[in-house]
């Protein structure tokens, strides 16, 4: 755990340049805080005692604003930005060295029961307000852009997708305008009747 907060707090010196120094960031960068919190209650909730790390996330997000639900899996060298409105569901995984702004949502669609939230990939950035719904995958090394809108839809690895609803805009270093892949939902994701 202490390999895993000192990445985290490398990973906001790396990006921030607002943050002036270890100490500063260990006690006032509130996304770390949201992280670490989230990290010890993912600890209590791998082990069962879920209602203690539920507790612990509902405290986390009056504390820094940000929703980390205990089961969602986060990668190494995770950095939140300002991370105010972020909302991360219970079976999202976040890969290592990821950067997120404010306002991200990494939500489910209401039509999958297990793995129904996305998956993210390694060094992925995503922009402020941007919308990620359903049980898609975002390769690595890929750009969400701020406000992008994606549901169903895969990014694939090395792009850059933007606009509402989200498009390639950039793929493997060449500017392109493609539509983004359809999610083939993973084994996990099991289909459910919406009841009205």
């Amino acid at each position: 755990m202490l390999r895993t907060l000192l990445d985290d707090i490398q990973a906001v010196r790396r990006n921030d340049p607002a943050a002036h120094g270890r100490l500063e960031v260990l006690l006032c960068h509130t996304p770390l805080h949201a992280i670490t919190a989230h990290r010890l209650a993912h600890w209590f909730h791998d082990r069962g005692l879920r209602l203690l790390a539920r507790l612990l996330s509902v405290i986390a997000r009056f504390w820094t604003g940000v929703e980390i639900h205990p089961g969602a899996r986060i990668g190494r060298a995770f950095f939140l930005d300002h991370g105010a409105g972020v909302v991360i569901g219970e079976t999202a995984i976040v890969g290592d060295y990821c950067v997120m702004f404010h306002n991200v949502t990494l939500g489910g669609t209401g039509k999958y029961d297990g793995q129904r939230h996305p998956v993210i990939g390694d060094y992925v950035f995503i922009g402020t307000n941007a919308i990620l719904l359903g049980p898609i995958r975002i390769g690595d090394h890929a750009k969400v852009g701020a406000n992008a809108f994606v549901i169903n839809h895969d990014v694939p690895a090395h792009s850059t997708v933007v606009g509402t609803p989200a498009r390639i805009v950039k793929l493997n270093g060449s500017r392109v305008d493609l539509d983004l892949p359809r999610t083939v939902p993973p084994s996990g994701a099991v289909p459910v009747e919406l009841g009205v």
